[in-house]
């Protein structure tokens, strides 16, 4: 037990223990705490990525200068890690490649994970350049943060289009759904914009609120319920190639993810609410209980809120009979008597709360789809801005005082941080006795003209 506990306590002091950045600058330092068997491994190590790995091709050469080269690298490597060499001689600026950072996987920072990023797209908590989107996301106290956002400016490569985004993951493997359909699904989206595979049923132009029906894969009947939007005038006739951009891509997303190798997404899933505005035209996708609401002015200047999206949940007499009618069960546990779940038809679970979501696949046959309702909205000067929000907001906060958060936000860059921390408050204070769940808001403001002068004019991350 001693000797264990000594070792221990070495181990933490050397930094043996521990895992270590390495490169040809660093390693010297660490080489000096280690042991010369250490040594001479961690030697071989180093050597044998840089025989693996070979010269790029832009350096390959023949003769014997390309081999010295060689050579020299290795003894500098050696050399730096107080192995006896016969010379040390400086790498060849052309070998830079084999010296490089060697950074344990996760490891680095957030610009160098994001580095392949797409211009304009962000998915950390921060700002838009000229702050017309804020996001934010906060872990609560049930473990990892299931929530993902995103935002998309110059999406499709169109200066006038924004893509935003939020995913509530929910079950075991739930935040790598959710990050997987933050990524994924705005490309295929973008794939697929304008296009129109699907073959429309009915081309009637109608009133905001009745969604537009769209024959799909999926054979099934979309929700009836109402969105309560207060239609400014009738469909554009685009509206109907996009509607089917949107049912075309969140099913493709869906059969991916069902596909995938690495993630079990049985009893694992997400929501998605996603909004494409272009100009002064907005476009919803909803699926699940996340939720989109539109902050505008009345007829007497009065901001108030208008909800733009349905909570697509089992309550909802068209997802229950849906859903019954392919023999999944659809009832409430006794200590949560408003909350309508689904279950498997002879065992109880996994009791979804929600009717509609990306995976849980233990659930589609029996009645849970990743169809979403997709809706318009045609901007006005009267609308300021729309809130996109994963339910653990919804749930402490209603519309209106989710709007009067916003716009009492010291600026718009940070209003999304300033919601977040209301709603995290708002759980302490309503259920004090409760897990406070995960928060994550995506925040566009409509007039981007007016973007306050308090914001920064780059991306801003907390």
């Amino acid at each position: 037990m001693v000797t264990v506990a000594a070792g221990r306590r070495a181990g933490a002091a050397g930094g043996v223990g521990g895992r270590r950045r390495s490169g040809c600058g660093g390693a010297g330092q660490a080489a000096q705490q280690n042991s010369p068997l250490q040594q001479k491994l961690l030697a071989v190590a180093v050597a044998a990525r840089f025989a693996e790995a070979g010269p790029p091709p832009s350096t390959e050469a023949s003769g014997a200068g390309a081999g010295g080269c060689c050579v020299e690298l290795l003894d500098c490597l050696l050399g730096a890690l107080n192995v006896s060499v016969a010379t040390v001689t400086p790498a060849p600026a052309q070998y830079g490649w084999a010296v490089r950072e060697i950074r344990p996987r996760g490891e680095g920072s957030a610009e160098d994970r994001h580095a392949d990023a797409p211009s304009g797209r962000i998915a950390g908590n921060g700002a838009s350049a000229n702050a017309a989107a804020s996001l934010y996301t906060m872990q609560g106290r049930k473990g990892v943060n299931q929530d993902a956002m995103v935002v998309w400016e110059n999406f499709g490569s169109k200066d006038d289009t924004v893509f935003c985004g939020v995913f509530d993951g929910h079950g075991p493997n739930g935040h790598l759904v959710a990050k997987r359909v933050r990524d994924l699904l705005p490309v295929k989206l973008s794939a697929n914009l304008g296009k129109g595979e699907c073959k429309e049923i009915s081309t009637s132009n109608v009133k905001s609120g009745t969604t537009k029906r769209v024959a799909t894969e999926h054979r099934v009947q979309d929700t009836d319920a109402s969105t309560g939007n207060e239609e400014n005038g009738e469909y554009p006739e685009f509206f109907t190639a996009l509607r089917a951009s949107f049912l075309k891509a969140f099913y493709v997303m869906d059969r991916d993810l069902k596909a995938h190798r690495n993630i079990d997404c049985a009893f694992s899933g997400t929501t998605a609410v996603t909004v494409i505005k272009q100009g002064q035209n907005l476009i919803i996708g909803n699926l699940g209980d996340s939720r989109a609401v539109l902050g505008t002015r009345d007829e007497h200047n009065h901001l108030v809120a208008l909800q733009l999206t349905v909570d697509l949940k089992p309550s909802i007499p068209s997802e229950a009979a849906r859903i019954r009618q392919r023999r999944g069960r659809v009832f409430s546990l006794p200590d949560e008597p408003d909350v309508a779940r689904v279950w498997l038809p002879t065992f109880n679970s996994p009791g979804l709360a929600m009717a509609r979501s990306f995976g849980d696949f233990c659930l589609k046959n029996y009645g849970i789809i990743s169809m979403p309702d997709v809706s318009y909205h045609r901007i006005t000067d009267k609308d300021e801005f729309v809130v996109l929000a994963t339910d653990g907001v919804w749930d402490v906060l209603s519309n209106a005082e989710v709007v009067s958060i916003i716009s009492s936000a010291p600026s718009q860059a940070s209003a999304a941080r300033f919601l977040v921390e209301s709603a995290q408050r708002a759980w302490r204070t309503r259920y004090p006795t409760s897990k406070t769940d995960d928060c994550a808001v995506v925040c566009l403001f409509l007039n981007t003209e007016a973007a306050s002068a308090s914001s920064s004019s780059v991306t801003k991350v907390w």
